[in-house]
């Protein structure tokens, strides 16, 4: 599974470790990234998207309708 957030683009970020000797070691910020699966009355199907946990209130807030033509117009195979 790619840890990529289909409707906003959220990817794991990279930093430092540092410990209490202050030696830095690298660590990467993994976002909270869930498979969904809605249902979208309009064509009578299931989709299942790939969203962060920002993204799930999004879509819960705008609903389903709304961002899958989002989706569609910036070119996400949905």
């Amino acid at each position: 599974m790619s840890r990529r957030c289909q409707l906003t683009g959220r990817e794991p970020g990279f930093g430092k470790n540092v410990s209490h000797s202050h030696v830095r070691t690298n660590r990467r910020f993994d976002p909270n990234i869930q498979d969904k699966r809605y249902w979208l009355p309009g064509e009578g199907r299931y989709v299942r998207l790939t969203l962060s946990t920002k993204a799930i209130k999004t879509v819960d807030r705008d609903g389903i309708e709304s961002v899958v033509a989002r989706l569609r117009a910036a070119g996400e195979k949905v």
